[in-house]
């Protein structure tokens, strides 16, 4: 495993949490609903804001479309994405999934997360 792509372990120094949300979470681009779940999973990371990973049994894949587009973190390992196909250019990677995450992060395994700058991620009670 070279440098680049040496797995880190989460820690005091780099805490990561994933717990159940026990929200309904609703995911929308527009007025069109994108997932819709009472079974998301919240991951903490460090200082970044939280982000909602969803079951892919709750995501509409007719939205998406899977690109070329991949990335690595030390703590989680490797992306892979998709764009929103109805948002245009706007859509481009804008969801990502870790498909075999580290086992530090494994309940986000066939989860997907959505940048928040792209949809709206709405909370409501279950």
């Amino acid at each position: 495993m070279s440098q680049a792509t040496q797995q880190k372990i989460p820690g005091p120094d780099h805490p990561i949490t994933v717990e159940v949300n026990p929200a309904r979470v609703l995911v929308k681009l527009g007025d069109t609903v994108i997932a819709d779940t009472t079974r998301a999973q919240v991951l903490r990371e460090s200082t970044y804001p939280a982000v909602q990973y969803i079951p892919r049994e709750d995501v509409d894949f007719a939205a998406l479309a899977r690109t070329e587009h991949h990335t690595y973190c030390p703590y989680k390992g490797n992306a892979s994405y998709y764009s929103l196909t109805p948002a245009g250019a706007q859509g481009d990677n804008a969801v990502w999934t870790y498909e075999e995450p580290y086992d530090a992060v494994s309940p986000i395994k066939d989860h997907l997360a959505f940048y928040a700058d792209r949809v709206s991620i709405e909370e409501l009670p279950a």
